[in-house]
């Protein structure tokens, strides 16, 4: 009886676990993510501009 008890207990475990993994991921991992790549997208374009100029028709 005890065997069925602790597959109970161990499935029951594991369930409540992927459910925290699933959200700890949609919730922090993948906002992080985003920001982290706009973020880096920025950044870069700002560094570009600093060194080409800003964007538009060149000055003569």
């Amino acid at each position: 009886m005890s065997a069925v008890s602790d597959d109970k207990s161990e499935r029951s475990r594991r369930r409540r676990m992927e459910i925290f993994a699933f959200l700890f991921l949609t919730a922090v991992v993948m906002p992080a993510l985003a920001v982290a790549t706009v973020g880096s997208y920025g950044l870069a374009v700002w560094i570009y501009q600093m060194v080409a100029g800003p964007p538009g028709p060149p000055t003569h």
